[in-house]
């Protein structure tokens, strides 16, 4: 199945497979998913393979639907919002663009562990 097939599949076409079929239908998402992977630049796939392998195993770890899909909308927004995510970077190369300092993200605090006596290492 080409990209172009993959995609023309109508919402009710995946939701008639997914109510025939759920095994055909999971085969079939996770074919066209690796086939978008497939196409994207090869500096992208990597990321693109880990994010889908973290969505995956959100869908596993909610066996509801519904939960599942609130969490992985709450990784979205997160990566939207949340410290470094995606308007925060604009923010940063807005800054540049604009001569303003450029802010350092904030930093954590290590702690260092000690060593237990006796411990190997």
């Amino acid at each position: 199945m080409t990209q172009r097939e993959s995609s023309s599949v109508s919402f009710d076409e995946w939701r008639a497979l997914a109510a025939r079929d759920p095994e055909a239908f999971e085969a079939r998402r996770r074919e066209v998913i690796a086939e978008f992977i497939a196409l994207a630049p090869h500096c992208r796939r990597e990321h693109l393979e880990q994010l889908q392998w973290r969505i995956d195993r959100e869908r596993q770890r909610y066996k509801d639907p519904l939960a599942a899909c609130a969490r992985l909308s709450g990784m979205m927004w997160e990566r939207l919002y949340g410290r470094g995510g995606l308007l925060a970077q604009i923010r940063r190369l807005d800054s540049c663009w604009s001569g303003e300092p450029v802010p350092e993200p904030p930093r954590a605090r290590v702690i260092p562990f000690r060593r237990r006596e006796g411990s190997r290492g």
